[in-house]
């Protein structure tokens, strides 16, 4: 049986057992399955059987899958069920799930939420939503275990049975004075291993990275990539320890970062949210914007083409290389534009290297642009004749190489100017290289085919 039809059969039976109320029957079907299967399996059922299915889980199980859904599946499930059930459902979320929850929604369903949070549940809550929108403080979680460093192993191993289990990792333990501010951390094997009558301060070492609430969430990612822990502690600018990032959420983060720099090299306003939630005004407000600035570009080659217009009229031949002048161009700064933006955005060349990456894009340029130029040449020398061929097989040459440049520089530009390298897509790069190559293609032409050389 294929795992797809073992999903049917079980779809089946919940359907089954739902339909003639055996919630016994179908909690037993679920018991064994994990969080995400759950979830998958929830997506197949209507909207009633859904709400029923969520019913018959326990608290955290059920706020676990809750936490796994969609935005557009979780507000479907929170209309289904009663206030008494939303408030067990927030009240079981972990911290961090419920601000990203309370951010994704509506002011409206915002503020109906809100009021059936506990005291302490709203003040945490209002707590996390207060910082900056894709801030390292939205994603942070107070459950963690900290300790005294003046504290004996033994207390703090005390310490860490009563309040391990609420924790959402207990690799690390977090050491904070008397006013909470981080001094240390510990690892959950050296307290362990740790003689009982040592004190923590005995066996803790300084934090290798902390993060500050107010950074961007990238920064999380970048930190925990570096230094591949499973958690990083979040300070206030006066030090004090207010939550910690667990992987679960940067791996969120780093989805959604990726998702963002695929939309900007496409031209295209990042979707913050499921294409599926998106109304087709909406999509068309994303494009439009970016679109019309390339319109603009595009103007620009339109232009060159219509000042030149004499050229194409005295050699018709040229026009026929046009296109290929122009994709090639923009394929060349395409592709060195993508290269330079993917190693700044991993780290992997900084913006101070901007020089001797230019100078080996430059080297590559020329490399390229030879070997490009001589099959245009080729061309040329086929499709008209040996000046012409000429004229284009120089024209490519000077067009690729021009091209890696602008794709080259154009990141490290953008980034100078504040801006996200990955603006410098492939339409943006391409519509520049477009005009600019018309512009060399058109001159060397000019100056060959009319400055004194016969043909």
């Amino acid at each position: 049986m294929t795992v797809r039809e073992q999903d049917e059969l079980t779809i089946a039976s919940i359907r089954e057992h739902l339909g003639a109320r055996r919630l016994r029957e179908a909690r037993s079907v679920l018991e064994p399955m994990s969080v995400p299967e759950i979830a998958d399996l929830l997506v197949e059922l209507s909207l009633p059987e859904r709400a029923a299915l969520m019913r018959i889980l326990p608290r955290q199980k059920a706020a676990d899958v809750f936490s796994d859904l969609t935005r557009h599946e979780r507000d479907e499930i929170l209309h289904a069920l009663t206030d008494t059930e939303t408030k067990n459902l927030l009240a079981s979320l972990a911290p961090d799930d419920r601000t990203d929850l309370f951010e994704e929604l509506p002011g409206e369903m915002t503020q109906k939420l809100l009021n059936l949070l506990s005291n302490e549940d709203l003040a945490e809550v209002r707590h996390f939503l207060g910082y900056p929108e894709e801030s390292v403080g939205r994603l942070a979680t107070p459950d963690y275990v900290a300790v005294g460093p003046d504290w004996s192993v033994e207390e703090a191993l005390e310490h860490l049975r009563r309040r391990g289990k609420d924790s959402e990792t207990i690799d690390i333990i977090y050491v904070a004075d008397r006013g909470w501010r981080l001094v240390a951390v510990c690892e959950l094997r050296r307290l362990i291993l740790a003689d009982p009558g040592k004190t923590v301060e005995d066996i803790m070492q300084p934090p290798f990275a902390t993060l500050l609430a107010f950074d961007d969430r990238e920064e999380a990612v970048r930190q925990m990539r570096r230094y591949d822990t499973v958690a990083l502690p979040v300070v206030d600018s006066a030090g004090i320890l207010i939550g910690i990032v667990t992987a679960d959420d940067i791996f969120d983060v780093f989805e959604e970062e990726a998702t963002e720099d695929v939309h900007r090299t496409a031209s295209v306003s990042p979707l913050r949210a499921s294409y599926r939630d998106l109304s087709s005004f909406r999509l068309y407000r994303k494009r439009v914007g970016w679109l019309m600035a390339l319109l603009v570009f595009s103007l620009a080659s339109s232009g060159v083409i219509a000042a030149y217009e004499s050229v194409l009229a005295s050699v018709v031949a040229l026009a026929f290389f046009i296109p290929l002048l122009a994709d090639t161009g923009g394929n060349t700064g395409s592709q060195s534009s993508m290269l330079v933006v993917r190693a700044l955005v991993t780290e992997d060349i900084e913006v101070k290297e901007w020089r001797s990456t230019v100078l080996k894009e430059v080297g590559v340029g020329v490399l390229i642009g030879l070997t490009l130029g001589v099959g245009a040449f080729l061309l040329g020398l086929l499709r008209a004749d040996s000046v012409v061929g000429v004229v284009v097989g120089l024209s490519m040459a000077s067009i690729v190489i021009s091209a890696n440049l602008i794709g080259t520089l154009l990141p490290f530009i953008l980034v100078r100017l504040g801006r996200d390298p990955t603006v410098a897509s492939s339409p943006l790069v391409t519509s520049i290289t477009d005009a600019v190559g018309l512009m060399i293609y058109f001159a060397i032409a000019s100056a060959l085919l009319f400055g004194g050389m016969t043909r």
